[in-house]
């Protein structure tokens, strides 16, 4: 009999009974493997941010571009496909163990939608006034760029209303979003048109036009469309009952969802018609034209995008289960706190691009730019050290704190 099923059969039991279960099942050590694995794709994150900050002088429209890029700068934007699609999927596994312990044998749904309802409102609202500070250090900047903050907000807020579906259907939708959206890539709804605005939210990358607002700025770009992430969300939610068994029946599910989710990109992907809309072609060099089969679509993340990066982060997390306890430690810090590292480290790599303007000057148009991707990497392990420190030092205010509001940081 699993936990949740236990606490069903006797809602009157005590919170330390419920509590002592949860201890026998290993449930903290599991949860120490997902903030593990949200620590390792967030320092990933880190990494690309540098490149957004310190990289100006190799900006291109698209650094998985081939024809347009350097193997270096290609693989480490590749390694950050990775933070997205996974984080979202935790953010619903999250939900899911949020809602089971406080349920505590009530409506796991009801209980998973007030917390998604408002967190995710707040998460939208944070997108809007300090993420976009961090990155324009500007009250009033000309465009605001709806980013991976606004995306999981929006899509919290979506899960809010597809938890109470019956677990089958929830996730039978989101594999249906995931592996079915880009049938509607050929949809666009051109600026002016009646429902832009929507299309440009929910699946067409675009500017949407907010001049007549008198809000002081003039677009919104949505970077990233909402409709896959929802499916993702949907689906991170649904595997949420893996984490109240054994260890053991998890670790193969997980293994087996991971390695099932790369032979089907893989499959698609040799097919070459459906599951992406940039189709890959043969190169000059093997090099190459293994780039070009890894050159996915994020914006909005096509079906083999997902397949690829949610395969790894399955198979990743499976990893994170056996590995040691200094590594997971370690890398937990991170992910115990991850929207107070995404705040302090946009604000920390901004200040420290303005500081070495200050120190050095320009070297690269109006910015500072570093000379190589290997300093990229380099920047982000200098950078990722006080944050560590100051994660630790959040996590235990986060976990000794008996204010409500702190559950939501």
């Amino acid at each position: 009999m699993t936990l949740s099923t236990a606490a069903t059969l006797s809602p009157s039991a005590p919170r330390r009974a419920v509590a002592r279960s949860r201890a026998a099942a290993g449930v903290g050590a599991r949860i120490r493997s997902i903030d593990a694995l949200r620590g390792l794709v967030i320092l990933l994150m880190l990494v690309d941010h540098a490149r957004e900050f310190f990289f100006i002088h190799a900006q291109v429209l698209d650094p998985m571009d081939v024809s347009a890029t350097t193997p270096g700068l290609f693989f480490t934007r590749l390694s950050a496909h990775l933070c997205a699609p996974v984080f979202v999927a935790l953010t619903g596994l999250a939900a899911w163990l949020y809602a089971d312990k406080t349920a505590a044998g009530g409506n796991r749904a009801r209980a998973a939608s007030g917390f998604l309802l408002k967190r995710g409102l707040f998460l939208v609202a944070l997108e809007l006034t300090v993420v976009s500070f961090a990155w324009t250090f500007s009250l009033t900047p000309q465009t605001i760029y709806l980013q991976v903050i606004w995306v999981i907000g929006l899509s919290m807020i979506a899960l809010a209303g597809l938890a109470h579906l019956p677990r089958a259907a929830l996730i039978a939708v989101g594999l249906a979003i995931v592996l079915g959206h880009n049938l509607l890539d050929a949809i666009s709804v051109q600026p002016g048109q009646p429902g832009h605005a929507i299309w440009a939210i929910l699946h067409d990358r675009g500017f949407i036009d907010l001049s007549g607002l008198g809000l002081g700025v003039e677009q919104a770009r949505t970077s990233y469309p909402l409709l896959p992430w929802i499916g993702v969300i949907a689906l991170g939610y649904g595997v949420g009952p893996w984490f109240a068994g054994a260890q053991a029946a998890r670790l193969k599910r997980l293994a087996a969802t991971g390695l099932s989710a790369l032979a089907l990109f893989a499959v698609l992907r040799a097919i070459n018609l459906y599951g992406d809309p940039t189709p890959w072609a043969v190169q000059a060099t093997p090099l190459q034209t293994a780039m070009s089969v890894l050159n996915l679509t994020k914006y909005p993340p096509s079906a083999d995008f997902i397949l690829l990066t949610l395969g790894g982060g399955a198979l990743l997390l499976a990893g994170l289960e056996r590995a040691s306890d200094r590594l997971v430690g370690l890398l937990a810090v991170f992910g115990a706190a991850p929207l107070f590292f995404y705040l302090i480290h946009l604000y920390g790599l901004h200040m420290l691009q303005l500081a070495a303007l200050a120190v050095f000057g320009a070297n690269q148009g109006d910015g500072f730019a570093v000379p190589g991707v290997g300093w990229l990497w380099a920047l982000a392990a200098v950078v990722a050290l006080p944050c560590w420190f100051a994660c630790r030092w959040f996590g235990r205010i986060k976990r000794t704190s008996g204010q409500p509001w702190m559950k939501y940081l």
